[in-house]
């Protein structure tokens, strides 16, 4: 019997049919952003800001072994993009209070790992005239927090850096998702003196497997300059794993390089597209997603990580969440408090709005940057069938978020300890 994670023979995708069309055969079906008279542009970056932080012999000492020290302007830059953000979202009036918003700047990519579909080579990326408006909209919302995501968001690197100085200049809290072949030193210089708060360093592998090319053995060097770095610059980096049956064993190797490091490490369960995605090449007969078979091996990981996380590793996932990796890979179906197109969205490349990205894909119009159109009724009937079948770690740990009482008392915990480094949100 299939499990959740593996769709039906007679169909590629694990959303509800009739859900599943009503979203790509919309009667209503999205448009791109209206064209301006003329097209705004994002201005020249001034690089470098900070010369004396470049070069390959210009990095800071840090004894992984020791708590990392933030100064009062990295906390405070922490503070203004993510607490109060949310603090105005549980104030303002309105369903729609966004947080965190994810830029779409490509869906192309420079790999092909075989259980993506998160991409298509034929789409043109996004214009400097949509990245403006979008954060200039954005900059009127409560959201400070803006990750540029793809396909992979370096394919264009002047545009990404010319991205983040902007975003950065008006007050944002960047961040990007890589799988950072394109990640050279000078991208890793200009990225973070433009005011890179974060690289989400995407890596299933230690060397590379066929289908699964997110490996860190290529890319090394770039690695290490990005992690040494970040002690000059002050930006955060962690690894973004993504569990599947042919990776387990480099899961637990990841795992440890994380730990030797200083790093975070968050986990995804390998999942086949909750929608039809008709341009995803590997759909039928793919070695990536979870077999019954491998699920005694994949109970056998969880407990590790689960006992890792115990004795201090630093991981962005709950334990609680980490735990139920074993029920959703059974098809059990759990609920959760879900907060897409309510504090947090994304824009896609067109600049049209879709509330997460398995539904990046969907014809329906949720509205544009500007002009938004997210309505509560139809996200509340959406997510009733797609909720279950979403393991977003961190749409799921949004939703946790907004338990004041929790909140408060995480709060209380990060003063406690001059907010120097409370890393699990439980």
């Amino acid at each position: 019997m299939p499990t959740d994670l593996q769709p039906a023979p007679s169909q590629t995708f694990r959303l509800d049919v009739t859900i599943n069309d009503l979203l790509k055969r919309s009667a209503s079906p999205s448009r791109p952003l209206a064209r301006l008279s003329e097209a705004k542009t994002l201005p020249e970056p001034v690089f470098p800001q900070y010369p004396k932080l470049l070069g390959s012999d210009n990095f800071i000492p840090h004894d992984f072994r020791k708590q990392r020290h933030w100064s009062i302007p990295h906390i405070y830059r922490h503070m203004h993009g993510w607490m109060f953000p949310w603090m105005k979202s549980r104030v303002l009036p309105g369903h729609f209070q966004p947080i965190i918003a994810y830029l779409f700047v490509e869906w192309k990519c420079n790999l092909d790992c075989h259980y993506c579909w998160a991409f298509n080579n034929k789409t043109p990326g996004m214009t400097e005239d949509t990245a403006r408006r979008a954060i200039d909209w954005l900059h009127d919302t409560p959201c400070r927090v803006l990750a540029l995501q793809g396909g992979e968001p370096l394919l264009r690197p002047q545009f990404a850096h010319k991205v983040v100085y902007y975003a950065s200049k008006k007050g944002f809290w960047p961040y990007v998702a890589t799988n950072a072949r394109l990640l050279r030193p000078d991208v890793i210089d200009r990225l973070a003196d433009a005011g890179m708060a974060t690289f989400n360093f995407a890596v299933d592998v230690v060397d590379e497997k066929p289908g699964l090319p997110k490996a860190l053995a290529p890319i090394r060097r770039y690695f290490d300059y990005l992690v040494k770095k970040q002690y000059s610059y002050g930006y955060t980096v962690f690894l973004n794993i993504n569990i599947t049956r042919r990776n387990m064993d480099d899961v637990v190797r990841l795992t440890e390089i994380a730990r030797e490091h200083a790093l975070a490490t968050d986990y995804h369960v390998n999942e086949s597209p909750m929608m039809e995605q008709p341009q995803f090449k590997h759909a039928d007969e793919n070695d990536t997603f979870l077999r019954p078979e491998d699920l005694p091996k994949l109970d056998h990981l969880i407990d590790w990580l689960l006992e890792k996380k115990r004795q201090g590793y630093k991981m962005l996932n709950s334990a609680k969440r980490i735990a139920e990796m074993k029920q959703f890979a059974r098809g059990k179906l759990q609920e959760w408090n879900c907060r897409a197109g309510q504090n947090t969205l994304i824009i896609r490349t067109d600049g049209s709005l879709a509330p997460c990205f398995p539904m990046y894909t969907a014809s329906h119009d949720w509205g544009t940057v500007e002009n938004p159109n997210f309505d509560s009724q139809q996200l509340r009937e959406m997510k009733q069938s797609c909720q279950p079948h979403c393991f977003s770690t961190l749409n799921h740990i949004v939703g946790y978020c907004y338990d004041d009482a929790r909140v408060i008392r995480w709060l209380l915990q990060q003063a406690m300890r001059g907010f120097q480094g409370v890393t699990n949100f439980e």
